[in-house]
């Protein structure tokens, strides 16, 4: 089964996210715990929590649907000690806050070496940061994003994911969601259904898809290997539709959260209805 929704904003709580969720016909959707510009968010009031959890059985979202994301501050492979800590406290905070909402997915982007450590080092220390993350919570997954590969980013090649993943003690919580425009920014094509389907083949090859927590399904308004994170809504972009329809007809990806980045939330219903009409095995919209 796929579950399709899309990043909707909290703004009023966590309650209104599912609010908004239900209101564009979604069956998945990803939301910010809290301000994701800011290092520190206002904690969660029982009263919050209780009402996000009673809007999620309302409308029947379980936690297998929902894919959090956490600031964009954060950078688990920072070189410097200072910032290391800070982000790690922050990522920390950033799970409780899903433990507290009876949330088990967290996506996230792995790091940054910005140029003062190497690559491995750097991959080194974001695993560690999970591992220590993974220590002092339970029942959540911290779910790696690949990324387009932007500056000092790291995360743009699967080698990458695998490289954090084969060095998480518990590998029971760790996964990966994957953007499709950050993969065809990366230099993964998506322009064919050949294509395609060899990018899903080789992801299964180097990750595999047993880690597979999530996807993001965007076109891209970034040049194909450009290394440049630009979203578009799908089919106005540079990868096209052929791409998303042979991701909602593999039936390897099942059972996860398939979330719209488009540039569009006013046709977010059309693009869920119409991904919803590529595959059979799709949830069915409210």
């Amino acid at each position: 089964m796929k579950y399709l929704g899309a990043h909707v904003s909290a703004a009023g709580g966590a309650d209104q996210a599912v609010t908004r969720a239900v209101e564009i016909g979604a069956t998945a959707f990803a939301l910010f715990t809290k301000n994701q510009r800011q290092w520190k968010g206002k904690p969660l009031t029982d009263e919050a929590i209780l009402a996000f959890k009673q809007a999620c059985k309302t409308y029947g979202f379980g936690p297998h649907q929902i894919l959090p994301h956490d600031s964009y501050l954060i950078n688990l492979g920072h070189p410097e000690a200072e910032g290391l800590e800070k982000s790690r406290a922050a990522f920390l905070d950033e799970m409780q806050r899903c433990e507290q909402l009876g949330l088990t997915l967290l996506n996230f982007h792995p790091g940054s070496h910005l140029n003062k450590i190497s690559e491995s080092d750097c991959l080194k220390r974001i695993a560690e940061s999970l591992n220590e993350a993974l220590t002092h919570t339970s029942g959540v997954t911290a779910v790696i994003e690949n990324t387009a590969g932007q500056g000092t980013n790291l995360g743009w090649r699967f080698e990458h994911l695998a490289e954090i993943i084969e060095q998480v003690d518990d590998k029971t919580r760790v996964g990966v969601c994957i953007d499709t425009c950050h993969a065809f920014a990366a230099g993964y094509d998506l322009r064919t259904v050949e294509a395609t389907q060899a990018t899903l083949n080789e992801l299964n090859s180097v990750v595999g898809f047993e880690f597979l927590r999530g996807m993001h399904l965007n076109d891209a308004k970034s040049a194909f290997a450009s290394r440049v994170d630009r979203h578009h809504s799908l089919g106005k972009g540079n990868i096209g539709l052929d791409a998303f329809t042979t991701i909602m007809q593999d039936t390897r990806i099942s059972g996860i959260p398939m979330i719209l980045e488009t540039i569009e939330p006013d046709i977010w219903a059309d693009e869920i209805n119409w991904l919803r009409t590529q595959a059979p095995e799709v949830a069915p919209g409210r």
